[in-house]
């Protein structure tokens, strides 16, 4: 069953990663995959009450890979972590299968609170650089989470999310073959809600502006006649 794991998942950063050149460079250079493996050792001591040993191991895969994994979350078959430093998966979030995150994403809470405080992430969702998704959220599947969003609601499946707060926009993508998109960005021409709005604003402001430069040269014609 190890084993298993271990060929599928160098198979799936073999598949998405074209600077993954053999199986063995996978193996033994990309910190991702060491995480993944350290928190399957981590999570059984966890889930076999022996949490002070699986919180020692967690920090050691910490120190080696920089990513730092709560042993009580609940990862899925296949996941990548692509560069991995600074990404932080906390205690009670919970990931499908086929996902794909890359460096400093946060899977945290919103509030202190007890009980299930992180985002469940469904199957085949990518999260860009530096997103954080926080609370008790889900994610639904083949969603994409732009780079440096900030997720605080619920993702519905197929919807890309950009800005922050993260906001979707106008564009779904499809349940048979989901694309792939390096950070989870948006596709060309598509902007951040944000900046769209900002640039709507922008161009109402220049019609007004025009509007009152044409009154006020009508207004010194009449003065002159």
């Amino acid at each position: 069953m190890a084993f298993m794991f271990l060929r599928e998942t160098i198979r799936a950063y073999r598949e998405r990663d074209p600077a993954a050149r053999s199986n063995l460079e996978v193996f033994l250079c990309y910190p991702g995959l060491h995480a993944v493996i350290w928190h399957r050792l981590s999570h059984a001591l966890w889930t076999n009450r022996l949490q002070l040993a699986g919180r020692f191991s967690s920090h050691i895969a910490r120190f080696l890979t920089g990513i730092e994994i709560h042993p009580a979350a609940r990862l899925g078959r296949r996941l990548i972590i692509d560069h991995g430093m600074g990404v932080v998966i906390g205690e009670t979030a919970e990931v499908g299968d086929d996902c794909y995150f890359y460096h400093q994403v946060t899977l945290g809470v919103a509030r202190a609170s007890s009980g299930k405080r992180h985002p469940t992430v469904g199957n085949n969702v990518i999260i860009g650089a530096g997103a954080k998704v926080l609370g008790p959220i889900r994610v639904g599947d083949n969603a994409r989470v732009g780079s440096n969003a900030v997720v605080v609601d619920d993702v519905p499946a197929d919807t890309t999310v950009v800005g922050m707060p993260a906001r979707p926009v106008d564009r779904k993508l499809s349940r048979r073959a989901p694309e792939f998109a390096p950070y989870g960005m948006p596709c060309d021409g598509e902007l951040d809600p944000l900046l769209k709005d900002v640039e709507s604003l922008r161009a109402e402001l220049s019609e007004v502006e025009a509007r009152v430069a044409r009154l006020a040269g009508a207004r010194r014609e009449r003065m002159a006649e």
